[in-house]
């Protein structure tokens, strides 16, 4: 949650003066007509994509520019169903999206929350094509567009926080990769600027001291295409005022559940930038600096610097980490019981800092992680109609109602299903997850080839060496294990094209117009001239594997699917809010089960249903057997640590229960007690 501390955030909310120093520089204002549309309905899809060019470091991939990819297949259900919930209609009912939002020229909420709105609305609204959602879009953006300050600075004239305008800037970018608007690289740079000017006698603080590397994303972005000397200048300066997250990694100290509170009250002028010492370890700003050393190793060009994010996920996962792929932060790192929860924020922000990650140091494992977090995480803290979604998500997840443990700073409304539970700021940013995730399938390569990075269906529209071709990929994956890909280059064309081998896949096959191609760890290259037509067929092979994790316990995956114990769910309506409810779900089925770690696991397949991740209609089941375990109990609705001995009942026998995958499963256990 990005939460300003008590005194900063009521000046917000109550319309704070203008705060720091300000500029004398002015800048003629950049205006277009009051009701600018986008001029690309298409996107990037023609645009070729950028590499970094001295003197900053090359990367091996790089993202598409924004429209290269459409959905298809589930994923675009998927998408469709997030256009049909919350993300297609949360500007009608909820004020803070509202029409009276400050980045569209109203008084009402001026901080965060639009520009996160606006980071998943503007690709969901390309990826669709849809009108309706473009116009929603476009509300916000010609505002901005349309009324810089005098001094290059953009946005709300209510506060001057360098952080909220983090966000608009990632938006933009998107934006103008999508819709080719002249008037966005310009605001840039005056904003940019005046930000290099400003800054020294305004420095980084809190929040936007800790997210400094979301910003030099977009600084990159503009130097890529302007080749502005000064936006390295800017570079230097966000990483010099910016906290050093590879240093805290280096020597990593919160290597248990955190007392946030504990840690503000030794705030006394320890850091003067932070107020708040428990930003440093606040669930989001951690997902965020993933991408802080290799974003920052583009400009330095140091190999250390872009290899330090495994240190980062290394400590993370030692101390914090979770059979979803995630860690635990709710809000604050908070160990590594699957009893203790992640904030939806945290989610889709790590997600997207895998993704420009993997582009930027080539990691497969990478990519293995960001699918696990998409594929189970993400889904799994939203209902399935994408209408109210979880603050906190946990794996070992028995009752979903007013409780306050086990959560070390949140509310009691943490892992209620809703509107805005616990905190707003999941209601506007969790909409970026799957349209990123969509962005990011596939990449371009820096000798002048395709990867394919994930295999959710969808089509590509790109230049491969000036020439315009169509990747059409059709699979049922993460359900399924096959995956087609048919290649269409405008004529026939010699490039490189790199598949993504998961490391658990570990006898995969390929061919390519029947014909076999060895696989390799990693990456598979196929170098050969492409004829309008190739076909690839990629075959994983997905066994049932049994992971250990918190006092020894036991989880289940097949291929990048985690799977859980489906509790039955009691839904009952907390309040109404709108066209949407908030929910407390009670469970109606007994679940205190361990499992032996050697236990036989049979697979079956089933139909994948409108809702992918639904769990009335699973599209694959493991089922084993089990024994319950009478000592394991729930307390104030969460369900104890995982028992490091655990005991079965001497008077029941086995059961033959039924694992499914964990998004489908919204009451769930996960990781269970192992029995030997």
């Amino acid at each position: 949650m990005s939460q300003l501390p008590p005194m900063s955030r009521r000046a917000f909310l109550q319309g704070a003066a203008l705060a720091g120093a300000m500029s004398a520089l002015t800048f003629r204002p950049l205006m277009a007509t009051a009701g600018s549309t986008p001029a690309s309905a298409t996107g990037g899809a023609g645009q070729a994509p950028l590499f970094p060019q001295a003197p900053l470091m090359p990367q091996p991939f790089a993202l598409l520019p924004a429209g290269s990819i459409k959905p298809g297949g589930w994923l675009l259900r998927q998408l469709q169903i997030q256009a049909g919930g919350l993300g297609g209609h949360l500007d009608e009912f909820w004020p803070i999206v509202g029409p009276d939002s400050g980045w569209s020229g109203g008084t009402g909420e001026s901080w965060e929350d639009g520009p996160y709105f606006l980071d998943g609305l503007v690709p969901l609204a390309w990826q669709l094509d849809s009108p309706k959602l473009k116009a929603k879009a476009m509300r916000f953006i010609n505002w901005t567009l349309d009324h810089p300050w005098d001094n290059g600075m953009f946005g709300p004239r209510s506060n001057d926080d360098w952080w909220p305008r983090m966000v608009m800037l990632k938006v933009l970018t998107q934006y103008h990769e999508l819709a080719d608007d002249p008037r966005v690289m310009p605001l840039m740079t005056r904003y940019f600027h005046y930000q290099l000017q400003a800054m020294p006698a305004r420095p980084l603080r809190d929040w936007g001291r800790m997210r400094w590397q979301d910003e030099l994303v977009s600084v990159l972005w503009l130097y890529q295409r302007t080749r502005d000397p000064k936006l390295l200048e800017l570079a230097q300066l966000l990483r010099q005022q910016g906290y050093d997250w590879q240093g805290a990694f280096a020597h990593f100290r919160f290597t248990q559940k955190v007392d946030a509170d504990a840690l503000r009250k030794q705030a006394g002028g320890a850091d003067a930038f932070m107020e708040d010492l428990g930003l440093q370890v606040h669930g989001v700003n951690n997902a965020q600096a993933l991408k802080a050393s290799p974003v920052w190793s583009i400009v330095s060009g140091s190999a250390g610097d872009r290899d330090a994010v495994h240190r980062q996920l290394q400590m993370l996962d030692t101390y914090h980490g979770l059979p979803n792929g995630m860690f635990s932060a709710d809000e604050h790192l908070a160990g590594r019981s699957p009893s203790q929860g992640t904030e939806l924020c945290t989610v889709v922000e790590t997600m997207y800092s895998l993704e420009l990650a993997l582009a930027i140091t080539g990691d497969t494992a990478l990519g293995d992680r960001l699918e696990r977090i998409a594929f189970n995480a993400l889904p799994a803290a939203l209902t399935d109609d994408m209408w109210a979604h979880q603050y906190n998500q946990q794996p070992n997840q028995v009752e979903c109602s007013l409780h306050r443990q086990p959560w070390t700073s949140d509310g009691p409304e943490s892992n209620l299903f809703g509107l805005e539970p616990n905190f707003r700021c999941c209601t506007a940013n969790f909409h970026q997850g799957w349209p990123k995730f969509t962005n990011s399938l596939w990449m371009a390569t820096a000798d002048g080839g395709l990867a394919a990075m994930s295999y959710a269906p969808c089509t590509v529209h790109t230049m491969v060496r000036d020439v315009p071709v169509v990747v059409e990929q059709a699979s049922d994956y993460p359900f399924r294990q096959t995956v087609s890909i048919t290649i269409r280059p405008q004529r026939a064309l010699a490039f490189p094209l790199r598949l993504r081998v998961p490391a658990w896949s570990q006898d995969t096959r390929i061919a390519v117009n029947g014909k076999t191609i060895k696989a390799a760890a990693g990456f598979t290259t196929i170098e050969r001239t492409w004829a309008p037509g190739d076909v690839i067929e990629v075959v994983f092979d997905a066994a049932v594997k049994t992971e250990r994790g918190y006092n020894d316990a036991l989880s289940f995956t097949r291929g990048a699917l985690v799977y859980a114990l489906p509790i039955k769910e009691n839904w009952v309506v907390w309040r109404k809010r709108g066209p949407t409810n908030d929910w407390q779900v009670y469970p109606g089925s007994r679940w205190n089960l361990g499992i032996e770690p050697d236990v036989a696991v049979a697979v079956s397949e089933h139909p994948i249903g409108e809702k992918p991740f639904a769990g009335t209609t699973p599209a694959v089941q493991l089922a084993l057997q089990g024994r319950y375990v009478p000592a394991w109990k729930a307390e104030e609705g969460n369900a104890e640590p995982v028992p490091a001995k655990a005991e079965p009942s001497a008077d029941e026998a086995a059961q033959t229960i039924t694992l499914v995958p964990y998004a489908g499963a919204k009451l769930r256990i996960t990781a269970f007690p192992s029995l030997g």
